[in-house]
């Protein structure tokens, strides 16, 4: 059996971190968002974000995953931080080359209601206020994603376009976070048990700055 590789192909607020915590707890070392210290001796990749790493191998070896061999799940892929806008879980060359290079690798989308996400989105540090549209990223260029309506319009294509690359695909699975059964699904897909399903890293009201209020 080859070993178990899973993608998500979610957008941020979508239970991703949700999933990371699910996928640690089930025994996955798991990569969500960038890589921390305590994850890995190799210190190349402290502090760098997944989706940097995963460009990184795309461009210079084929494999987007190659900077991060010790890693099972990656559950959170983009970055939009520190000048960078990068969003592999749109990018067909990426999600191609994983298929490529690791046949049999599960991919999963993570739904949640547009609304939701957007909704989310807004109230999450300065991510809908001001770094949606003051970057430019796939099917959201600069300018933007301030109102409720583009954001929504943004995620609702991009839960569209992964469902049409992955039709009919049984390696891929979408999963609604509200979905009770929704760990049950998972779990099934994968082929492991999930000791813990819950909800992880909540999001709390923004005052007028678009920073969270503690």
């Amino acid at each position: 059996m080859s070993r178990l590789r899973v993608i998500n192909l979610g957008l941020p607020k979508s239970g991703t971190t949700t999933l990371a915590r699910a996928m640690k707890i089930a025994g996955l070392k798991t990569a969500d968002y960038r890589i921390r210290r305590r994850q890995t001796e190799n210190s190349e990749i402290h502090g760098a974000f997944v989706g940097k790493l995963m460009y990184d191998g795309y461009f210079h070896t084929g494999d987007p995953l190659s900077r991060m061999q010790e890693f099972d799940a990656f559950t959170e892929v983009n970055a939009l931080r520190e000048g960078l806008s990068l969003w592999p879980q749109t990018d067909w060359g990426i999600i191609d080359a994983i298929r490529h290079h690791h046949p049999g690798a599960k991919f999963l989308l993570s739904y949640r209601d547009p609304k939701a996400i957007s909704d989310s989105m807004l109230r999450w540090s300065n991510l809908g206020v001001e770094r949606l549209p003051k970057n430019a990223i796939p099917g959201l260029p600069l300018g933007y994603g301030e109102t409720g309506h583009e954001r929504v319009q943004w995620i609702e294509a991009h839960h569209a376009h992964i469902r049409k690359l992955f039709a009919g695909d049984d390696d891929f699975l979408e999963y609604d976070l509200a979905d009770k059964s929704a760990r049950d699904k998972i779990a099934d897909f994968l082929g492991i048990e999930l000791k813990w399903w819950g909800r992880a890293n909540k999001g709390r009201p923004v005052g007028k700055t678009g920073t969270e209020v503690a």
